[in-house]
């Protein structure tokens, strides 16, 4: 069974930063592409960045410069990191993999709160 734990989160002032991991475990995703997807209240979820089986990345407009996603496939891992943190950041992180057209997973989430 696929299972994928996010961590990291937090608060953080306006201007910090934070680093999520997310560690898969269940199978090998070596050939999968993994991402990062945020949900703020009463919103809805969107692309954060994305990172392809050849290192491909992809990231939304509006953290394009701020944040960084990288995989480390020896240890089933995608890393976010955040830098110049903004209020408008704050939202539920979760980590997502597809496997193939069949096959996707999220993990549950982990909450970020920029303060102003």
């Amino acid at each position: 069974q696929v299972q994928l734990g996010e961590s990291g989160g937090g608060l953080v002032q306006a201007g910090g930063s934070l680093r999520l991991s997310c560690v898969a475990s269940g199978g090998t995703f070596s050939r999968s592409a993994m991402g990062w997807f945020r949900q703020a209240p009463g919103k809805q979820r969107e692309l954060v960045a994305v990172v392809t089986e050849t290192d491909r990345t992809v990231y939304g407009d509006s953290v394009k410069g701020r944040f960084t996603i990288s995989r480390d496939n020896a240890k089933n891992t995608v890393f976010l990191q955040m830098n110049s943190l903004k209020p408008e950041d704050t939202a539920v992180y979760l980590c997502k993999i597809v496997e193939d057209v069949w096959n996707e997973y999220w993990g549950q989430g982990t909450q970020v709160t920029v303060s102003s």
